[in-house]
């Protein structure tokens, strides 16, 4: 049951935030903010999905990687990677080299290339909650890891013909793009400060 706590700088964050030294600007300054377009949704997707099963300090030191790896995750290209490209990115040191995972990205950058510029965002900011319905959390024990809107989110997703994304990743995607604020109450990043 633990509230946010003083960093090296004295500012109350959450917990996780303090864990890593990588932690603390990606916590002060992504995690939790508005995170708006296709291609950069993908990403995102992307790497939740990467990170099921594995903690995300291993997927945040190998962000780039990721990009490089991906094209920075623009649909249009890894859409048109091959099993050449597959193989290639089995190789790759830079990335976790999950053969599932990596065909899944592919699989869902085909499937996301036929849909209309936009629609990705709109789709998954439609499940956004109503942040007047979300008391925030004092504790990271009232932090959900799963929600309606994330189960909502994910059938709707697996319909369209995405993989891998089940409702605790889209959940994590939810808190991680800004559709929800995950940060304590008493967080300097709470609200986007």
């Amino acid at each position: 049951m633990s509230g946010a706590i003083p960093g090296p700088d004295g500012r109350l964050r959450c917990p996780w935030g303090l864990s890593a030294e990588e932690y603390v600007a990606y916590h002060d300054t992504e995690w939790g903010r508005p995170v708006r377009g296709d291609d950069a949704l993908y990403e995102r997707l992307c790497l939740e999905a990467f990170q099921s099963g594995l903690s995300w300090i291993t997927i945040l030191r190998r962000r780039e990687g990721f990009r490089k790896a991906f094209a920075d995750f623009r649909i249009a290209k890894v859409a048109e990677f091959t099993v050449a490209d597959e193989e290639r990115l089995l190789g790759d040191v830079g990335i976790i080299r999950n053969r599932l995972k990596i065909e899944a990205t592919i699989a869902n950058a085909r499937a996301l290339a036929t849909w209309s510029p936009g629609e990705l965002d709109a789709l998954i900011w439609s499940y956004a909650p109503d942040p007047a319905t979300r008391p925030a959390p004092r504790t990271l024990s009232e932090v959900p890891a799963v929600t309606d809107e994330s189960t909502a989110l994910s059938k709707t997703l697996k319909k369209r013909g995405l993989r891998f994304i089940g409702p605790t990743t889209a959940y994590a995607l939810m808190q991680a793009c800004g559709l929800v604020d995950d940060h304590l109450v008493d967080c300097v990043a709470r609200g986007g400060a």
